[in-house]
């Protein structure tokens, strides 16, 4: 009998792909693969029980799959890596956890964004998703009753604002969605639309009613939780206490360098002078979100013009971004990546949060740097383009906030090393949004690890010493982030509800400038930065340790 010889990585990685696919369809119109527009992810206790089985099958096929080279070594580590720590997020109840920005609740509407409108058969399976919404929450609910039981309740602040938002998407999302489909499935639409608008006011209900009298008072999950969200959003064990010092000093060096760059704007005033003055120029002043989405989409292209064969190679099919205004008033910017084919191109997408007319074109340069070129979208974009290089799960599934935020943020400095952002004004909301993130770290560590106020932010701020508490987070981020309190309220519910993600960006970006720093003393002379990132993305979206490990051996 002739025994079976071990298969390679990348055919284990490819066949994890179709069978994923085939479990989690929500993912499947995620990553753009065609063929599951009309059916809807299992959100019980078995779907999430059979997902965990692919993986543990995978991880153990893995164990002694041949690699013919390093470009599929690397592939494997990371697949070993991301997978291993899967099981470890499910344990903790970490990936169905309620919160206000990522949950299966909000797997369940998002999904429709990226679903293809432009056929009759496109919006039969959008009708044919609507009417599994229903069955889709029921089997959250179930999802939810069982980590109860097993004692993983959620957050009760998470609780009753996921509560509001399912009120608000049952108000007018779907019925909004299905007024724009064709009449001749008109009736079908309707009905459906009605149904998953009653579904999600329904489960809003059983969240304010059932779920928040039995869910925890507290809102921090304490040091061994949080250390597993922590990399498995980054892809990096971390010294958590060593971070959270850092995140303080690095904070008062950026706030440092806003107050130098507040004199070019007003001289011999402050950070606030400076932002008052450029919040009053009418040049840098966008009214309505109609203006706001052809701004984003000009700066878009511009910026794609100007970095594609200077500062990085952009194939044709990347440079075709879409810059749309979400469907949702939830606050935040965000990216979704292009379909496997490219049919469905990359799409910057901002939710303006209710009230919010008025736009700062000073403040969002370098958001649309950030989310776009070349932030995410050449990153992601780049990786689902090469083919010959990478496996599909590398490019379809495989996404690590460290490695991906990491870049953006990165790329946001990036863009300002090569004069892009030499306006005082742009330069200013450069530093502002790098603030913002380390303000980040500070509050998100800080808070779930019970740690106390740093006594220069007590004397600085007039902040209560001894530990995080949210109101004292609250004021923190008002004294430190020059947003509008929609935007805080919301970020610090993020926060307190999803450990480790907000942090994710700037610890990401340190390691990604260490990493280059690294590469460029190995090399000497002969390094050469836009070499360095083509080599690093072609890594495809990859945890930070073994990104470190292979850009070591290059």
């Amino acid at each position: 009998m002739t025994t079976p010889q071990p298969r390679t990585v990348d055919e284990i990685a490819d066949a994890y792909v179709d069978e994923y696919a085939a479990l989690d369809p929500y993912t499947a119109t995620y990553a753009g693969l065609s063929g599951y527009d009309a059916q809807s992810t299992d959100l019980s206790p078995d779907g999430f029980a059979q997902r965990r089985a692919l993986a543990e099958r995978t991880l153990a096929a893995l164990e002694t799959a041949t690699s013919a080279d390093e470009r599929e070594r690397v592939a494997g580590e990371a697949m070993r890596e991301r997978l291993s720590l899967d099981l470890e997020m499910d344990d903790a109840g970490l990936n169905r956890n309620l919160n206000v920005i990522e949950s299966p609740m909000h797997w369940a509407r998002e999904n429709f964004d990226l679903l293809p409108t432009d056929t009759d058969e496109q919006w039969a399976n959008i009708a044919t998703r609507m009417r599994a919404v229903p069955v889709a929450l029921e089997q959250y609910r179930r999802t939810m009753e069982a980590d109860l039981a097993a004692g993983l309740p959620p957050a009760r602040r998470q609780v009753l604002a996921v509560a509001e938002q399912a009120g608000r998407v049952a108000d007018t999302f779907f019925t909004g969605l299905a007024a724009s489909g064709p009449d001749s499935l008109r009736t079908d639409l309707d009905a459906a639309a009605a149904a998953a608008s009653e579904a999600f006011r329904t489960f809003g209900g059983y969240l304010g009613e059932t779920v928040a009298p039995a869910a925890r008072e507290r809102d921090a999950v304490g040091r061994d939780v949080y250390a597993v969200a922590s990399r498995y959003f980054l892809g990096a064990a971390v010294d958590l206490d060593e971070t959270y010092e850092w995140g303080v000093a690095e904070l008062a060096r950026i706030e440092t360098e806003l107050a130098a760059v507040a004199q070019d704007i007003v001289p011999g005033g402050s950070v606030d002078d400076a932002v008052a003055a450029l919040d009053a120029d009418p040049a840098r002043r966008i009214v309505g979100t109609d203006g706001l989405q052809e701004w984003m989409q000009k700066l878009s292209d511009r910026t794609v013009e100007a970095m594609s064969g200077v500062h990085f190679d952009i194939p044709e099919p990347i440079r075709r971004l879409e810059c749309r205004i979400a469907p949702t008033k939830e606050g935040g910017i965000y990216y979704t990546g292009p379909s496997d084919d490219f049919s469905r191109p990359g799409r910057m997408w901002w939710s303006v949060p209710e009230g919010v007319e008025e736009f700062s074109t000073w403040r969002e340069t370098t958001t649309v740097f950030h989310e776009g070129v070349p932030g995410h979208h050449l990153q992601v974009s780049q990786v689902m383009y090469r083919r010959e290089v990478l496996n599909r799960w590398q490019r379809l599934l495989c996404w690590v906030s460290g490695h991906g935020e990491g870049w953006a943020l990165y790329a946001e400095r990036l863009m300002a090393d090569l004069g892009f952002l030499d306006d005082p004004g742009d330069r200013l909301g450069m530093l502002d949004s790098q603030s913002f993130r380390a303000a980040r770290v500070v509050v998100d560590i800080g808070f779930h690890l019970g740690k106390d106020v740093p006594a220069s932010l007590v004397a600085s701020d007039g902040l209560p010493a001894g530990v995080w508490t949210p109101e004292s987070a609250y004021a923190f981020l008002r004294a430190h982030c020059r947003m509008p309190d929609e935007f805080l309220r919301f970020e610090l519910d993020r926060y307190l509800g999803w450990p480790g993600q907000a942090p994710s960006y700037k610890i990401g970006e340190r390691i990604w400038l260490a990493a280059r720093d690294d590469a460029q003393r190995r090399q000497g002379d002969a390094f050469d930065l836009r070499e360095f990132h083509r080599a690093a993305l072609d890594l495809g979206s990859i945890g930070l340790d073994p990104l470190r490990a292979a850009l070591a051996r290059l």
